[in-house]
């Protein structure tokens, strides 16, 4: 695939089912999900599953969930195909998922993630999210986990416009 190939992230559907699944077994030594589990979260009003796509290749895909009247969101999962690491697609991903889950009306994103999975924590990191909780065995190999949020913080009103409290002063 060409390096400048246009990137899309977009909601997943059910044409999606093979690529997700031959992603997440690639991706995942284990806790993979299931072709019963993808299915269930595509159909879920509450959960976003996305997908990043070029040139009709799936080269990521991440879980969002959403709990009706919840303060947090959780990303439960985020995978990047192998050719397409190092080309910024973890972080469109989990740059949507913030957008999502703020549109949502969540006021923070939770995720954990494993120990020895330092790329993953430096994006985390980089992207502003901070360790709050160590839970150890949590993944079905025996490794632990580190458990991280980052707030997310309403969008500002664009310069001119008031916001809504500003409005009811």
């Amino acid at each position: 695939m060409p390096q400048r190939a246009s990137v899309r992230v977009r909601r997943a559907g059910p044409a999606d089912l093979p690529a997700l699944l031959a992603l997440e077994h690639h991706a995942f030594a284990s806790d993979r999900m299931s072709p019963r589990q993808f299915r269930y979260h595509l159909r879920h009003p509450r959960n976003r599953l996305l997908v990043a796509e070029a040139e009709g290749l799936l080269l990521g895909a991440a879980l969002l969930m959403l709990r009706r009247g919840a303060r947090s969101a959780r990303l439960y999962s985020i995978a990047v195909a192998e050719s397409a690491r190092g080309r910024g697609i973890g972080r469109r991903l989990l740059s949507r998922c913030e957008q999502e889950a703020r549109a949502a009306g969540a006021e923070r994103m939770v995720l954990e993630v494993r120990s020895d999975n330092e790329a993953a924590l430096a994006l985390y990191r980089k992207m502003g999210y901070q360790p709050f909780a160590h839970r150890r065995h949590y993944y079905e190999d025996g490794a632990d986990a580190i458990r991280l949020r980052k707030a997310l913080p309403r969008r500002a009103a664009r310069a001119g416009q008031k916001s809504a409290a500003e409005m009811r002063r």
